[in-house]
């Protein structure tokens, strides 16, 4: 483990409540189009309307949501301000929303979200960016960055029957119809 990570800036006592187990590495995007690099546990990364960042010298800070414009999950720290591609050059093949984000400053970016209303949080979205091999591989966009989202697709699990293969008539019928 890396010497940061054994700091305990919070001065809060360690217990398995508080500590997380892994950290996850992101690059902050403000607003003011100043950039941030940390760590942050990937299970509650935002508290009370802060992100709580865990930065490279081993600090700990609190960076409040309407400052930030996007919370981007990254495999390597480095060239990873600008995403190569913002949206898909085709249909998507994954489950899920297709969801289109204009950002305040009038920044397109298309991603995809899971079609599950229990993981959508008060603060924001997590959204999956069109291109999975790159450096970013998902993105946390506070609501406050956001001037609107539109869901461009629903893509569900197609279930297609073989041909040839009949329905189950073994099945007991329970009511008759």
């Amino acid at each position: 483990m890396a010497p940061a990570l054994r700091k305990n800036p919070t001065k809060r006592p360690l217990s398995p409540t508080n500590m997380p187990s892994t950290h996850k590495k992101v690059v902050v995007r403000k607003m003011d189009r100043d950039s941030i690099n940390g760590y942050v546990a990937p299970a509650n990364f935002v508290r009370e309307g802060k992100l709580e960042l865990l930065n490279t010298a081993g600090n700990v800070v609190a960076i409040e949501l309407r400052d930030i414009k996007g919370v981007y999950f990254v495999r390597e720290f480095g060239d990873s301000d600008s995403l190569s591609r913002k949206t898909f050059t085709s249909r998507p093949r994954t489950e899920g929303l297709w969801v289109r984000l204009k950002f305040k400053d009038n920044e397109v970016l298309e991603g995809m979200m899971p079609n599950d209303l229990s993981l959508t949080t008060a603060e924001g979205f997590l959204v999956n960016p069109p291109d999975l091999r790159s450096n970013t591989q998902r993105i946390f966009v506070p609501r406050t960055a956001l001037d609107s989202l539109t869901v461009l697709a629903v893509i569900g699990a197609t279930r297609r029957r073989r041909p040839g293969v009949a329905a189950d008539t073994a099945q007991v019928q329970l009511f008759g119809e």
